[in-house]
Formats: structure tokens, C-alpha cells, sequence
């Protein structure tokens, strides 16, 4: 299996190892546009892998932050009462780029950028650019794509 994201498109499409299309969700990436520098706010361009799968087993709507369950589970009030905060819900898929000196490594490494595809409120605009970078998702759609693909499945972001 591998994943598609289109930054243009702002989809999500699962294909099977034939390349059959058998899922497509939408998301919402940097708001900054496509690039791979530390600091940009954008979405990495290029191969990946899912390096880790963080929150297996976790409610819908955990709320963590540097990959930790914080205990909260996000709610319209919880949002009301932290306006602008960077909302990382229910599930992570950690990114690690594959091409060395683009994605991977120096300045432009994606793992240590932090960039995940991850869940965010059910009120977030998708199909839009609107993150700082990661790849923010439905949390049921994320749910479904987390219990589908194993670590090291393939990613390619494509502007």
C-alpha cells in the first residue's frame, strides 16, 4: 500500500500495491504552501515513509502534544478556552523523508520537523491549505487510514 497526498488537491488517496485507488480523503496541509525547510510552516514535498503510529487505541478527540495523550479530549468549549492553538487530535502518522538533502536530513529533515498526518477538530476547514505543515485529517477518516496501513507505508507528497 502506499499513500498520495496532492498539495494542490488536498486529497489523501490510499492505492493498493497494483496502485487501485481504494480509499480518498480530504486534508488540509500548510497554509505556507509546499517546501522542506525547518521553520517554513510548509508541507514537505516528496517520498516519505510513516516512521510511527502514535495513538493506537486512544478516543476520538485525545489530544496530544509532542506525541503525548495529554489527558484532554477536545471539545468546541476546550477550543473556545485555547483560541490559535496548533490542535494535534485522536491519532499520529510521523513522516520521515526518504530523499537525503530534500526531505531527509540537515535542515530539511521532515521527522525533525514533527510533520504528521494527523486529526484535527470537526470544525477545521479541509480541502484547504490551512496547517503549519502537517497534514491535518477528519478524525474518523484518520481512525479508518491508521487502521489500515502499517509503519514504513510509502508517502508521496506532491505539489
Amino acid at each position: 500500500m502506499k499513500n498520495n497526498i496532492s498539495i494542490p488537491a488536498q486529497t489523501l488517496e490510499l492505492l493498493d500495491d497494483e496502485g487501485r485507488l481504494l480509499r480518498r480523503y480530504p486534508v488540509s496541509t500548510g497554509a505556507n504552501g509546499a517546501g522542506e525547510e525547518s521553520g517554513s510552516f510548509c508541507t514537505p514535498r516528496g517520498r516519505h515513509i510513516i516512521r510511527a503510529k502514535i495513538g493506537a487505541g486512544q478516543p476520538p478527540n485525545t489530544v496530544f502534544v509532542e506525541r503525548r495523550p495529554t489527558g484532554e479530549i477536545y471539545t468546541p468549549q476546550l477550543g473556545a478556552q485555547h483560541p490559535g492553538r496548533d490542535w494535534i487530535l485522536t491519532r499520529i502518522l510521523w513522516l520521515s523523508g526518504c530523499e537525503p538533502g530534500y526531505n531527509r536530513l540537515g535542515s530539511c529533515d521532515t521527522m525533525r520537523r514533527t510533520i504528521y498526518i494527523h486529526g484535527t477538530p470537526d470544525e477545521t476547514p479541509l480541502g484547504k491549505p490551512g496547517s503549519k505543515g502537517c497534514v491535518r485529517m477528519r478524525n474518523s477518516d484518520l481512525i479508518e487510514l491508521f487502521d489500515l496501513v502499517p509503519a514504513g507505508t510509502e508517502v508521496n507528497l506532491i505539489a
